[in-house]
């Protein structure tokens, strides 16, 4: 069984002997599911899923994702892949680059790199990049935005920058563009219960493939302090697992 706080008022979620939270927030595991990967499959394997099913429902011709070669950024390459829908991936490291290369990304600019965003517009406009998943905020969400065609969207799910969203307002009037908020939360909220159960069985069955929670270390629980300055310093390496 997998399971999620439902008071979002709640620090620190479910690092607790014992929460209480309603049956809409657990979901059965099934009996196939390795329990590591179950015990990753409520954030990262739902947010990939649902940004792409925003993609695919705005019948959308391609995608432009930030941190691309974060946990969740690896979920979309693949998923990109699965439903032949081309992703333009947007990294901070030449080493990051080969990463998703070896992944089978078509479409990876580096942010550090002169000229990125004439690479990143170019891309936007040949492959029609009308939708776009921004994990860090900040000046980003401007520079992708700008990049993007006329018309599309840019969906802000995280702020690894620590910084507010900026857009151009020129973006926003005279082209159409829209910056809008990606929760989960929300977003799993607008299915009915039994949606709800009927997705997470559909996603389950890609938590070996496309789904796949990679994990750096797995940790005892005695050592979360450390754990934390662990994956802080190497995010791009996979999860920390904490075992009891």
């Amino acid at each position: 069984m997998a399971c999620a706080a439902a008071d979002p008022k709640v620090r620190g979620g479910t690092w607790a002997e014992y929460v209480v939270t309603p049956a809409q927030f657990c979901i059965p595991l099934r009996k196939d599911v390795d329990l590591e990967q179950g015990a990753a499959l409520l954030i990262n394997p739902m947010t990939a899923w649902g940004l792409m099913h925003e993609a695919r429902r705005g019948r959308h011709r391609a995608v432009a994702q930030t941190a691309a070669a974060s946990t969740l950024g690896r979920m979309i390459v693949r998923l990109g892949k699965r439903f032949s829908l081309p992703v333009i991936n947007v990294v901070r490291r030449a080493e990051q680059v080969e990463l998703l290369r070896g992944l089978g990304a078509e479409y990876v600019v580096n942010s550090s790199e002169p000229e990125f965003d004439k690479r990143l517009r170019e891309l936007c406009h040949r492959l029609g990049a009308t939708i776009g998943f921004d994990a860090v905020a900040g000046e980003m969400s401007a520079l992708v935005l700008r990049a993007q065609p006329r018309g599309s969207r840019l969906l802000v799910y995280g702020a690894l920058s620590l910084q507010a969203s900026q857009a151009d307002p020129v973006s926003l009037i005279f082209e159409g563009k829209r910056l809008e908020g990606f929760s989960l939360d929300a977003w799993l909220r607008s299915r009915t219960f039994l949606g709800q159960l009927r997705l997470a069985r559909q996603i389950q069955r890609l938590l070996g493939s496309d789904l796949k929670t990679d994990f750096q270390a797995k940790v005892p629980l005695q050592e979360v302090g450390n754990a934390l300055q662990q994956y802080a310093a190497n995010m791009t390496a996979g999860k920390v697992l904490l075992m009891a």
